[in-house]
C-alpha cells in the first residue's frame, strides 16, 4: 500500500470516529414516543428516559446492552436521563479511539521514515482503551451525584409546599399534585410525571413517589410517600411531620456543603505548603552552597 493510500485510510477512520462522537454528543429533538413511554413505562424499572432511544438501537446499542460485560449503572442513567444504549456506545467509541490513535500516530511516523516498533503503539493503545472504557462510568457517577444533591434541594422545597397545602385542609393526593405544579425544574418535572402516571393508572400517588424513589435511589421520596400514606390511611395531621422532614433534609444538605468546603480548603493548603518549602529551599540553597565550598 502506498503512502497516499495509507493516509487516506487513516483519515477515513479518524473522520468516522469523530462523526460518531459528534452524533452522540448532539442532543436529539424530543419525540412523542419517548414522552408517551414516560407516562406509561414498561413493568421493568430499567427503562430509559433518553430523548431518542431508537438512535442507540440503530447504531447497535441494543446489541451492546444484551452483551454488556458487567452490570450497568441503570439508576444513575435513569436519573440523568441517559439510555444504556447511548452509554455503551460512548464507552465503545472512546475505547476504540484509544486503541486506534496510537496506531495511527505510529503509522504517521512510519510514513515519515521514523522506525517505530509495533509493540509500543499496540501496548499504549490497549492501555488507553482500557482507561477510556471507564471514563463514562466516572462521568455518569459524578453527574448522578450532582443530580441527587440538586433533587434533594428541590425535594426540601416540595416538602414545604406539600405541608402548606395540607395546612389548607386539602386531601393528600391533591396536596401532592398542586405542590408539584408549582415548581419548574427538572426534579419537579419528574415528580409531576410520576403523579400523572399514577393518576392515569388509577393508583395512589404515594405509591408512585415510592417507586420513583426506588428507581432513582432517592430516600427522601420514600419518606414523603410514607408520611402521605399515613395521612391517607389514618387521617393524621402531618403538617409538623412534613416541616420537620424538610428541616432535617436542609440540615443534611448544609452539613454536606460544609464538609465539601472543608475538603476544598484542605486541598488548597497543600499547594501553599509546597510553595513555602520551595521558597525556603531557594533562600537556604546559596548559604548551604557557600558552606560546602569553604
Amino acid at each position: 500500500m502506498s503512502a497516499t493510500s495509507m493516509l487516506v485510510v487513516c483519515g477515513g477512520v479518524v473522520g468516522s470516529g469523530v462523526a460518531l462522537l459528534v452524533r452522540e454528543a448532539v442532543p436529539a429533538p424530543a419525540r412523542l414516543g419517548p414522552a408517551l413511554r414516560r407516562l406509561n413505562p414498561p413493568n421493568d424499572r430499567g427503562g430509559s428516559l433518553e430523548a431518542d432511544p431508537g438512535a442507540g438501537r440503530r447504531l447497535g446499542g441494543e446489541w451492546l446492552v444484551e452483551r454488556a460485560p458487567g452490570p450497568l449503572p441503570r439508576a444513575h442513567l435513569l436519573l440523568i436521563g441517559q439510555g444504556p444504549e447511548q452509554f455503551l456506545l460512548t464507552k465503545a467509541g472512546l475505547a476504540m479511539a484509544g486503541l486506534l490513535l496510537p496506531v495511527m500516530v505510529a503509522a504517521g511516523w512510519a510514513l515519515m521514515g521514523l522506525g517505530v516498533s509495533p509493540f509500543v503503539p499496540g501496548l499504549v493503545g490497549v492501555l488507553a482503551a482500557v482507561a477510556l472504557w471507564f471514563v463514562p462510568d466516572w462521568h455518569v457517577r459524578d453527574q448522578a451525584a450532582k443530580a441527587r444533591v440538586e433533587f434533594a434541594h428541590a425535594a426540601a422545597a416540595y416538602l414545604e409546599l406539600v405541608a402548606m397545602r395540607m395546612a389548607s385542609n386539602v386531601g393528600a393526593a391533591q396536596a401532592l399534585q398542586e405542590a408539584a405544579r408549582v415548581g419548574r425544574g427538572w426534579a419537579f418535572t419528574r415528580i409531576q410525571d410520576a403523579l400523572l402516571r399514577a393518576r392515569a393508572q388509577k393508583s395512589s400517588p404515594w405509591e408512585a413517589l415510592d417507586d420513583l424513589g426506588d428507581q432513582l435511589r432517592l430516600p427522601v421520596l420514600a419518606d414523603l410517600a410514607d408520611i402521605m400514606r399515613l395521612s391517607s390511611n389514618d387521617g393524621a395531621a402531618v403538617y409538623d411531620t412534613l416541616r420537620a422532614r424538610a428541616r432535617s433534609l436542609r440540615t443534611e444538605l448544609l452539613a454536606g456543603q460544609a464538609a465539601e468546603a472543608n475538603a476544598d480548603s484542605e486541598k488548597l493548603s497543600a499547594p501553599g505548603a509546597l510553595l513555602a518549602v520551595i521558597v525556603m529551599f531557594a533562600v537556604a540553597f546559596p548559604a548551604v552552597l557557600n558552606l560546602m565550598f569553604l
